[in-house]
Formats: C-alpha cells, structure tokens, sequence
C-alpha cells in the first residue's frame, strides 16, 4: 500500500467538499463553524499535500480548476458512503425513545413505583410519561403506548387486557368507626366522595351489595381518582378506589376498606398501541415488562 498520501486528512477532504459546492471560503466557514481563515488553511494544505491547485481565487470569487472539479466528483460520493457507514455502525447504540400515557392515580400508585426496574434493564430508551385523566377511553394520539381503562377496547387498536377495574368503599379509620347498619341500610352520617367520570357507581355498588346508602346523603364530586382518595383520605367521606392502586393507602391505613364487598365493574385496564407501532423494538420491550408486572395484577 502506498504512503505518499496517507497525512490527507477526512477533515480535509470534507471542507473541501463544502467550499466547491459554495464557492466561498466564508459560507464554508460558518456552515462547519470555522473561521474563514482555517477553511482557506485546509484548503492550502490539501493543494500541497495533493500537488494540483483545486480553486481559482480572485478577490471577488472562487472557482473550481479541473482539477479540483475532477476530485470533487471522484471524492463526493466516497464522503457520502463514509457517512453512511459509520451511521450503520452506530445505530445500535443511539438512545431510543418511547412515550407512554397513564392516568395519574395509575401512575403514582402502581406505574412509576415500578418503571426503576424497565429503565435498569432497557438504559438506552429514553423513557417520556404524560398522565391525564382526560378520555379514559381513548388512546392518546402523542403516546406510542398508553395504559387506559376500557369497556370494549376498540378494533382499530391493539390492546392487550392487564386486570379489571374493581371499586372498593374506603374512607378513614375514623368515618369506619361511626358506621352503623340496621336493617341493611346505612343508619349513621356517610358522605359521599364521587368521581365525577363514574357518577352512578355508588348506587351499582349499593344495588349489587344489598347496603342501602342513606337518603339523601351529602355527596362531593370531583374529576380525578387522585382526587377522590385525597378527600377520603382527609376525612371528607367515603370513596370508591380501585382495589389495585390502593395498597399503599390501606397498609399504611390512610385509608381502610368499609365494607368487604366490593363493585367489579364491566372496565379493564388495557395496555393499548397503534396496530402499526407494536413491533417496534422498543415498544415489544415494554410491553413485555408490561405484561409480565401488571396483567391479572390483585
């Protein structure tokens, strides 16, 4: 293998590139971030170690000689081939991102106690969470995955069923105290904590529980679940949370189950994609860990 040229720089090369096809030692310089004065020293430099003049400088314009024409179309397509060589070789280790939508009691309460283990054992993805309470039916169109409560997933979906949703009455230790029963019907105060995305629960779990609430009982409404365990949690009345986002609430008996029964609704959660985004490395990644932690989850 010959020696003569092997001191001809990539970087070189690469300038050189530029400045033929702008034919400006100045464009050149702010396109690659130089000084005009370093592009037109790559410039010499190259002319030297090559022994042929690659520009005709006048001071007022810069053409290519034959020369410098003929490298620069010897040259350009070897740059591009480099260029994609190295992004091939590359790849692999370039971050990856995916962006997953939970609602927010879901979340705090299940999800993100949980996600430490995907990000040690998937570095490389860099990890978005958005959470809304908003259309808990609906994928979100930003989300490359969501987490989502359905009734009937649609068709136009994938979705994969994790566990239902299954509504227990909670409240304080305190409000447990106060409650008595005579005849099957709540006799003592039982104010109401309601979310207002399930304004008729209360009354189907008091239909498939066979305990009459109160008449006419005080009711608060509020429109999110992080909500709704707040207000029971204050002491504010009785509310009914998912059974499985509630075990950090009740073993630390913030919050105590007032009755045994519980309302299985006809919802899940679904972890749902676009049918086109499922085999994408990243998201087959999640939704295995996925999977594996949550579905059939309490």
């Amino acid at each position: 293998m010959g020696t003569a040229n092997r001191n001809i720089s990539l970087r070189a090369m690469r300038v050189f590139c530029v400045a033929a096809e702008r034919e400006s030692f100045r464009e050149t310089a702010e396109l690659l971030f130089l000084t005009s004065s370093a592009v037109s020293h790559q410039i010499k430099q190259l002319e030297t170690d090559l022994g042929i003049k690659l520009f005709e400088r006048t001071p007022r314009s810069l053409h290519l000689t034959a020369d410098g024409t003929a490298l620069y179309d010897d040259i350009y397509p070897l740059i591009g081939d480099f260029d994609l060589v190295i992004t091939q070789h590359t790849r692999t280790q370039q971050s990856r991102s995916l962006r997953i939508s939970v609602q927010p009691f879901f979340a705090s309460e299940l999800f993100v106690p949980r996600l430490s283990k995907f990000v040690a054992q998937h570095p490389d993805i860099d990890i978005s969470i958005e959470t809304s309470d908003e259309s808990p039916e609906k994928h979100p169109g930003t989300a490359d995955v969501s987490i989502r409560i359905f009734r009937t997933p649609p068709d136009a979906l994938a979705c994969e069923r994790l566990f239902p949703l299954r509504l227990l009455p909670a409240g304080t230790p305190d409000l447990y105290d106060t409650i008595r029963i005579r005849a099957g019907k709540i006799i003592s105060p039982f104010p109401l904590v309601i979310h207002e995305s399930r304004p008729k629960a209360w009354h189907q779990w008091e239909r498939s529980s066979r305990i009459k609430l109160p008449d006419h009982a005080n009711a608060i409404r509020l429109d999110s679940m992080i909500a709704v365990a707040r207000a029971a949690e204050r002491g504010l009345g009785a509310a009914l949370v998912p059974k499985q986002l509630s075990d950090s609430w009740i073993e630390s008996c913030s919050l105590v189950q007032l009755f045994d029964h519980e309302l299985v609704t006809k919802h899940a959660y679904y972890l749902v994609c676009r049918k086109e985004d499922r085999d994408k490395e990243e998201v087959k990644l999640f939704r295995g860990w996925v999977l594996q932690n949550f579905a059939d989850d309490g």
